[in-house]
């Protein structure tokens, strides 16, 4: 996302969080940020569209920031674990997206609903994954419903625990006692043999959303990378980073790619002088031709 655009997500994210999702207007944003609504359609199709990047921007942080946790440590090291949950609760409560959640799931708006929804199976796959490393593949058919089981335990956890003493307690007190809890059941069931959800049913509660393949994302990234090494010494350099960032983000994040403004963006593109650069911009113009005829033949 380029810094314009994250400049936007994050101005909005701090309307949401003071005035509420629906109380803010598109004008609010627009008068907030300092930008045209012009620049804004630019950017997202809709006020939804513009929250999904606010739960997007902030879930690609956790993950960068969980992943971090993990460099040179033991995958095994249930502490590791401890640290990645506490991590996942206060990047929640520091980006108020609790709150966010609450107000979207009162709404009519069914692509965030989905959205929230699918966010939620992703974070329990996460869970049971981590598991999976910490008790190996011989507890793995239990380890889904202990996944689900300990965020269920977690969040009551937490919400009581708040109200019996303030919203300020130490919450990783919380996360420790929900963790031994989890190890007990983790032993319990294998002890009994219990299963109630198969690991298998995991991919098949995650919506099918349209995601370009491996081979289409890998060659994208490699040409938009390309392209961008050869705007360093150009005088419109952002100008045209911003391009090459909207086409990269509008093919591998948007529900419905927008055609007519990926080929303008190309179009601006192509006015880019230099046989080098012409060598390199066919191939993105390939690119995003054999997309939207794939497109066309679904």
């Amino acid at each position: 996302m380029n810094d314009r655009k994250q400049h936007v997500v994050k101005m909005a994210h701090q309307l949401f969080i003071d005035k509420g999702f629906q109380a803010t207007s598109i004008q609010d944003i627009l008068d907030y940020s300092g930008i045209s609504k012009g620049t804004f359609y630019n950017y997202f199709s809709s006020k939804s569209e513009l929250m999904i990047a606010i739960f997007k921007m902030t879930y690609a942080d956790l993950e960068k920031q969980r992943n971090e946790l993990l460099i040179g440590q033991d995958r095994t090291d249930i502490e590791i674990f401890i640290k990645q949950i506490e991590l996942q609760l206060k990047t929640n409560r520091k980006n108020k997206l609790i709150t966010l959640f609450e107000e979207v799931l009162v709404s009519n708006d069914i692509d965030l609903k989905q959205f929230i929804d699918q966010g939620r199976i992703n974070n329990i796959r996460w869970i049971y994954e981590r598991l999976l490393d910490i008790f190996g593949e011989t507890k793995k058919p239990y380890l889904l419903d202990c996944a689900i089981m300990f965020m269920g335990l977690l969040r009551d956890n937490i919400k009581f625990f708040h109200i019996a003493h303030d919203t300020n307690a130490n919450i990783g007190q919380v996360v420790r006692y929900s963790v031994r809890r989890l190890v007990n059941l983790v032993d319990e069931l294998a002890e009994t043999d219990e299963q109630l959800i198969q690991p298998e049913q995991l991919e098949s509660w995650l919506p099918d959303c349209r995601k370009p393949d491996q081979i289409f994302q890998k060659k994208l990234h490699h040409s938009i990378y390309m392209m961008k090494n050869l705007l360093r010494h150009n005088e419109e350099q952002s100008k045209y980073m911003e391009l090459l960032d909207f086409i990269e983000e509008e093919l591998l994040d948007s529900k419905s790619p927008r055609k007519f403004l990926i080929e303008s963006a190309l179009l601006s593109l192509k006015a880019v002088d230099g046989s080098v650069w012409e060598k390199e911009w066919e191939p993105l113009e390939k690119l995003v031709e054999d997309f939207f005829k794939s497109e066309d033949e679904k």
